[in-house]
């Protein structure tokens, strides 16, 4: 292997996790638009609220999903959108720029982000 192959190997994944806080930052723009409540004062704040949804996505929504599983077996999946609400609501109130007025708002802006983040995964062939 290259010198040149070895530096598209560690920038791939480098360059695919910038693409997808950028498109993440997009869509929460648009849920910014859609959702009443949910405000962001521009893309820089909207990126890094994606920044931040995707750790505490990584860190603490294993978590909740574990202490939770007995809730969300009941709930036939159901309690999922709860805790994606969650998640979005701390990423939210964790970053700077960022303002969001209830779990109401949280759960119907996690809701149109799933739709729109499988909206994008369908019509580009890619999981966000």
């Amino acid at each position: 292997m290259g010198a040149e192959q070895v530096a598209l190997w560690y920038a791939r994944p480098v360059f695919e996790l910038f693409l997808h806080l950028v498109v993440t930052a997009g869509l929460l723009m648009i849920v910014d638009r859609m959702v009443r409540g949910i405000r962001f004062d521009g893309w820089g704040a909207a990126f890094i609220v994606a920044l931040a949804l995707s750790v505490v996505n990584a860190i603490v929504r294993p978590v909740m999903v574990i202490l939770t599983l007995p809730v969300t077996v009941v709930s036939l999946g159901l309690f999922l959108l709860v805790i994606n609400a969650f998640m979005l609501w701390l990423a939210i109130r964790i970053a700077p720029g960022a303002s969001i007025d209830g779990f109401g708002s949280a759960l119907w802006g996690s809701l149109l982000l799933t739709i729109l983040n499988i909206a994008i995964g369908v019509a580009f062939g890619v999981a966000l």
